[in-house]
């Protein structure tokens, strides 16, 4: 008799005007990695806070049943105390606290008369440290550590509370591949010591090394729950169950039309904002053609995101030198305005701080960017923004009832749709795209594709930064490695593969010079 740690039967959960679950049912084997999939917005993060209390008892309908007893979480405090820890996609970590300070926050070590034992919390953080594999001092504010240690911070926290069901929401949609392959052993060890997980992930190569079930969610139901020892197992399944059709090709197929130089950067160097000395880009050179997409590899760290915020607005670093040129004529880039000026966009890889405003409409975020063009003598006209904010929800497919709806409120493909439609609106001969599929699924990604596809259609010149090769060599027609600040290496798509970009992306400062 296979014995379930949890069952959610029949699970319906609804919200005004939008039902998000419709009985859907999920059942989690004790001691298993259980990944669940589906598109943005499909219910999947709902359906866990449902279970973990943030959506509590009696606000949806349909039973769970953990450990063999019906539960009714009426708030977090309640599923913790039975063992269940969820770890949302945005780290609940205070940066200004130490690292065990964070770890025991509202459950914290007390010695006599009520009183913090700090000693005995810095001593059992140690040991939490230890288990998750992070060598850091437990005094360390967390603001001074990284996002993949920022995620084993939280699982230590987890960890400090006894867990029996750990729930992590897209723990690896913001680390590198080093920081990824740590925390995936890391639920394999605590598998091992019988912990139970339930991920959520849209990285399926990681889905598919390491779940041993995955159950899939489309339009807030239940596909079906796939066995991942089971031969027939394959991405291509998960996609179809994911998307409901087959994706026969993850890039869209796209005949390069390639024209002129458009854009061109010279000798580009960059010095750290704060840190004397520290050079983030080092005497970068390269250039973007009308029609073409231009890819930009590199590690973590690189300076990949630096190079383009320093090129947009020098919105970072100091003691910025180097020459960019528009058409064959240098031009300016010292502001925002200086680029959108000239014809240049960019969409930060970080939407939900820098990209959008989550507080303010779809209509509003749509035409941030743009004002100017909706505006006389100082004042918006309103009906032409609500049309131009219109145009683009029907042409980029934005999920939305109405674009009133505050951006916070749609799912991460949808926001990435929002913000590329703030720059498009723009009308930028260039656009530069920072991590523009990071955290969302591989149907938005596709849809992500086609208006890449659509923009160089039109002789725009496009540069796309991401973390995932497979993602460049299918879009892109040439592809730029950075390394330690510095350009490495330039190679068309037709002559790359993931080793030979590899090897770029991590050749040794003293041998670039």
């Amino acid at each position: 008799m296979t014995d379930h740690i949890l069952e959610m039967r029949d699970i319906t959960k609804t919200f005004p005007g939008v039902k998000a679950l419709q009985d859907v049912t999920l059942e989690v084997e004790r001691g298993e990695i259980h990944a669940i999939c589906g598109e943005n917005g499909a219910g999947k993060s709902t359906l866990m806070k449902v279970l973990s209390g943030v959506y509590p008892f009696g606000t949806y309908e349909g039973d769970i049943v953990f450990e063999g007893e019906h539960a009714k979480f009426h708030s977090i405090n309640d599923s913790e105390a039975k063992g269940i820890v969820i770890i949302h996609q945005e780290l609940a970590l205070i940066p200004f606290l130490s690292v065990a300070e964070n770890i025991f926050l509202g459950n914290e070590r007390r010695g006599r008369g009520g009183l913090v034992d700090w000693n005995k919390t810095n001593v059992e953080a140690a040991k939490l440290l230890e288990r998750v594999g992070l060598h850091e001092n437990p005094t360390t504010p967390v603001g001074l550590l990284g996002v993949g240690k920022q995620q084993l911070i939280e699982i230590a926290k987890a960890l400090s509370k006894e867990v029996k069901l750990l729930i992590l929401d897209e723990p690896t949609a913001a680390l590198n591949d080093q920081d990824s392959a740590h925390l995936l052993g890391l639920l394999r060890q605590l598998k091992e010591h019988g912990i139970t997980s339930i991920m959520i992930s849209h990285k399926l190569n990681e889905i598919a090394d390491i779940a041993d079930s995955t159950t899939i969610i489309r339009d807030g139901r239940t596909i079906e729950t796939i066995d991942m020892r089971d031969p027939g197992s394959t991405q291509d399944r998960i996609i179809k169950g994911m998307v409901g059709r087959d994706l026969e090709h993850r890039y869209p197929e796209r005949t390069p039309q390639i024209g002129e130089e458009v854009l061109r950067v010279e000798d580009w160097t960059v010095h750290h904002p704060t840190q004397v000395g520290r050079v983030m880009v080092d005497n970068a050179s390269f250039n973007v053609r009308a029609g073409e997409v231009v890819g930009i590899a590199g590690l973590m760290g690189a300076g990949r995101t630096e190079l383009a915020m320093s090129i947009f607005g020098h919105s970072y670093g100091r003691d910025i030198s180097g020459r960019v040129y528009k058409n064959g004529e240098e031009v300016k880039t010292h502001t925002v305005a200086d680029c959108i000026a000239n014809g240049i966009a960019y969409a930060t890889e970080d939407r939900k701080t820098y990209g959008l405003n989550l507080i303010e409409d779809v209509k509003r975020n749509i035409s941030a960017a743009g004002l100017h063009k909706l505006s006389s003598r100082g004042w918006v006209n309103g009906n032409e923004e609500l049309k131009v904010a219109e145009e683009y929800r029907s042409s980029l497919n934005i999920k939305t009832p109405h674009v009133l709806v505050p951006a916070g409120k749609l799912s991460g493909g949808n926001q990435q749709k929002v913000v590329l439609s703030k720059w498009i609106y723009t009308d930028p001969d260039v656009l530069i795209l920072d991590e523009p599929t990071r955290g969302i699924d591989v149907g938005a990604k596709y849809e992500i594709y086609t208006i890449i596809n659509r923009l160089v259609a039109e002789g725009k010149a496009v540069i796309v930064i991401s973390s995932e090769l497979p993602e460049l060599l299918g879009i892109c027609d040439r592809i730029y490695t950075l390394a330690f600040g510095r350009i490495t290496g330039q190679v068309p798509v037709a002559e790359a593969t993931q080793e030979k970009l590899m090897e770029l992306m991590t050749k040794e400062k003293e041998q670039v010079r």
